[in-house]
């Protein structure tokens, strides 16, 4: 437990060092290169990346408060570090001294785009990958770029055992695709997240992967089901938001005097007293729900349990919610700060940008709750049980 609470510290240590960067953060639309170092300094991508290739393999719980604590700094960083420690998960997928070449280096980063907007041509010894992709958060500091694909045997699309598409996820230099500046944006506008693209390019077919394949490694982080481990660190990311807005908010009623509108302080006033009780209630609820269920799925993996669907549906309502009620602390924050909110200076105005694009991200979308709900009413889940 040591090790974890270090690990957090470290994060938390962090802070100063991103928020004296966060005006860069935003101009250069990435992180800084000396961010970049910082964090690998810590190894604080390499959350989920195997022990035996020099990664952390930590736990479900720290990778989340290490995430929230880095989000709570500037969420831009909060989010880059989340895409980039959880793509170390692939590294357990992959064969292992291909893993070793991508993921070993301590500086080693991934960054690309499941979603499966390319195509990948089965010839002899891999694929010719074609494609162009959108929002890989990172890419500008990546090592090795990744790309979702709808594989091809000729003309014909392959499919599983189970009938539906093969997607495979492929991993190739960033030198061997183009990236195509289109990250201009409100909200976690330091995160990088261009287009990219392929043309003909031939991927080794030890450079792919699903994400149906069976890990190598043993550890019980490769045995929780692959969309809790991505989108708990999501939810994380939401959570530092909400939180560093929170503090920005006290922080202003502490300084904000009486006006010409009210004889009395912002933190005197009524409204701005419930706004802030109202936020707290909603954030810390959330968070608490959030690492009630993750711990649950965590406890079960270790004891060599396999959490069931409706476990996991509700592992991903927390998740959501957790956005969701991030979104509602900063909103209410945000408008009890009056005119002082609305400033590109203030913390305020870039939590509620930043919050309100991460809420947009397929994963945390309101249409999630369908699949949810369709568990909680004893129906089948409509995808993998390892996919809730």
């Amino acid at each position: 437990m040591a090790a974890e609470r270090d690990l957090v510290a470290a994060a938390r240590g962090l802070a100063p060092r991103i928020r004296a960067l966060r005006a860069d953060i935003e101009r250069q639309r990435r992180l800084p290169p000396e961010l970049v170092a910082a964090m690998h300094a810590l190894k604080l991508f390499r959350l989920f990346i195997p022990a035996e290739l020099g990664g952390l393999e930590t736990d479900l719980l720290t990778a989340a408060r290490v995430v929230e604590q880095v989000a709570i700094a500037d969420g831009s960083a909060g989010w880059s570090l989340m895409i980039g420690s959880t793509y170390g998960l692939m590294a357990a997928l992959l064969p292992r001294d291909t893993a070793r070449d991508i993921f070993g280096p301590p500086d080693a980063v991934a960054a690309g785009a499941l979603r499966p907007t390319g195509t990948a041509r089965a010839v002899e010894g891999g694929y010719r990958v074609d494609g162009r992709w959108a929002f890989a958060s990172g890419i500008p500091h990546a090592t090795c770029w990744n790309a979702g694909c709808l594989v091809m045997e000729g003309a014909t699309q392959r499919t599983t055992a189970a009938g539906t598409p093969e997607v495979r996820l492929v991993f190739f230099p960033p030198q061997d695709g183009e990236l195509i500046d289109t990250w201009d944006v409100g909200g976690l506008r330091g995160t990088g997240s261009h287009d990219y693209a392929v043309r003909d390019l031939f991927v080794p077919a030890a450079r792919s992967v699903t994400l149906d394949d069976k890990p190598w490694a043993a550890g019980a982080l490769y045995r929780v089901p692959i969309q809790a481990l991505l989108d708990t660190s999501m939810a994380a990311v939401g959570l530092g938001i909400g939180r560093a807005a929170i503090d920005a908010f006290v922080e202003l009623a502490a300084a904000k005097t009486a006006s010409a509108g009210s004889a009395t302080p912002l933190a005197g006033r009524a409204l701005a007293q419930v706004a802030v009780a109202r936020a707290e209630a909603a954030l810390l609820s959330a968070r608490g729900f959030l690492f009630d269920t993750a711990g649950g799925i965590w406890d079960d993996v270790v004891c060599g349990h396999t959490p069931d669907a409706r476990q996991l549906a509700i592992a991903r309502l927390a998740r959501i919610n957790a956005i969701a009620a991030s979104s509602q602390a900063v909103d209410l924050v945000y408008e009890a700060g009056g005119g002082s909110s609305i400033y590109a200076t203030s913390p305020l105005e870039r939590c509620l940008r930043d919050i309100r694009t991460a809420s947009q991200h397929v994963s945390m979308a309101t249409a999630n709750y369908e699949i949810i709900g369709r568990v909680l009413l004893g129906l089948p889940p409509d995808r993998p049980v390892n996919r809730l």
